[in-house]
């Protein structure tokens, strides 16, 4: 290479296409120091450098396609502007529309995420977050994950429940949906009603049952144990609530509604009862939970409750970026669910149904 290539930034990027242009080469081309080059990318405030010097710095830097360093950023204290995200899969419903409105929102404000899910595994949910912090992120949000240890960094759970330090959780009123839902059921004239309970791992369950069970005695509603289910199998597909469904119609108990766990269970409920022989809504009321994007186009369309699962994403989200600029949060962000009545909810036609066709 010429002595008067020595310098010049696109001669070392035209010498290899694993060349980076560091902030060294840019300097040296703009005839500046590397902090005044640093200061500028950075937005350092308290520096008087002139404009004109600050366009020629982001000129180049965009004409040579320079990237900082982001691990020396992160060692010299300054926000990496990424975030970790922990969950439990990656798939659809209820997890991806949450965390869809994280994205949103944090690609509005400039920041890049990481997504790990961990299926529960304790070890991975305890692992993980030093795991995040070592990659740089400036915080961290947890979907429907039981952390029990404090954070290393600054932290939003979505649905976690968790009571940790500097922790703000963003949780749904299960009290006033489980109202909502009971409360539709019961006007409609249903008095035999399955009570479906989630799975253990799920954040969200012991909650959402004690809630539901509160309401029902409230309104007077027999609590059945053999009107009871509860899912087991660890799965985002229909099938967790088809053993369930299938033995309860083995049993031949009388039923006229189901209020299922979540919209998927409802899913399978739907099937187990077909397969039966059974109609929703003729036969059997079916009432799911979250309001996730298929459950309008199911056939039939599902009388759910709604979760703003999107506006809990983006509301951690925004509530991690405020933890991040030093403001103070409370430590629970309450959001309102609401009931949509669809196809799959209606008043019992011709009494109990069996549980077995003759």
């Amino acid at each position: 290479m010429r002595d008067g290539q020595a310098n010049d930034p696109r001669a070392k990027a035209k010498s290899s296409h694993l060349h980076r242009v560091s902030l060294k080469d840019l300097a040296a081309h703009l005839n500046l120091s590397p902090s005044t080059i640093s200061f500028v990318l950075n937005d350092t405030p308290g520096r008087s450098i002139p404009e004109a010097t600050r366009e020629r710095i982001r000129a180049a830097a965009i004409e040579f396609n320079y990237k900082p360093n982001m691990i020396a950023r992160s060692l010299l204290g300054k926000p990496m502007r990424s975030i970790g995200i922990l969950l439990p899969v990656l798939g659809e419903g209820y997890h991806s529309q949450v965390l869809s409105g994280i994205g949103d929102l944090l690609m509005e404000e400039g920041y890049f995420y990481f997504t790990v899910h961990h299926r529960h595994l304790e070890s991975l949910i305890t692992e993980y977050p030093a795991l995040l912090q070592a990659r740089g992120v400036d915080g961290i949000l947890a979907i429907d994950t039981k952390l029990t240890n404090p954070l290393p960094l600054p932290a939003v759970l979505i649905a976690g429940h968790s009571t940790l330090p500097d922790v703000t959780n963003v949780v749904l009123d299960h009290a006033h949906a489980a109202r909502l839902a009971l409360r539709h059921l019961y006007d409609l004239g249903h008095r035999k009603i399955v009570f479906m309970k989630g799975q253990t791992v799920s954040t969200d369950t012991e909650l959402r049952w004690s809630a539901t069970m509160k309401v029902a005695r409230e309104l007077g509603l027999a609590i059945d144990e053999h009107l009871t289910i509860q899912l087991a199998m660890d799965s985002t597909s229909p099938e967790i609530s088809y053993p369930g469904i299938h033995d309860l119609l083995e049993s031949k108990q009388k039923f006229t509604a189901i209020l299922c766990f979540n919209d998927i269970s409802a899913m399978g409920s739907i099937r187990a009862l077909h397969d039966y022989g059974y109609h929703v809504p003729d036969d059997v009321s079916i009432v799911g939970f979250d309001d996730i994007q298929s459950a309008s186009y199911h056939v039939p369309s599902l009388t759910t409750i709604r979760q703003p699962l999107k506006l809990m994403g983006s509301t951690a989200a925004a509530a991690l970026l405020r933890r991040l600029a030093h403001e103070t949060l409370p430590a629970t962000i309450e959001v309102e669910p609401e009931l949509v009545v669809r196809e799959s909810s209606g008043a019992p036609r011709g009494g109990e149904k069996s549980a077995k066709k003759d």
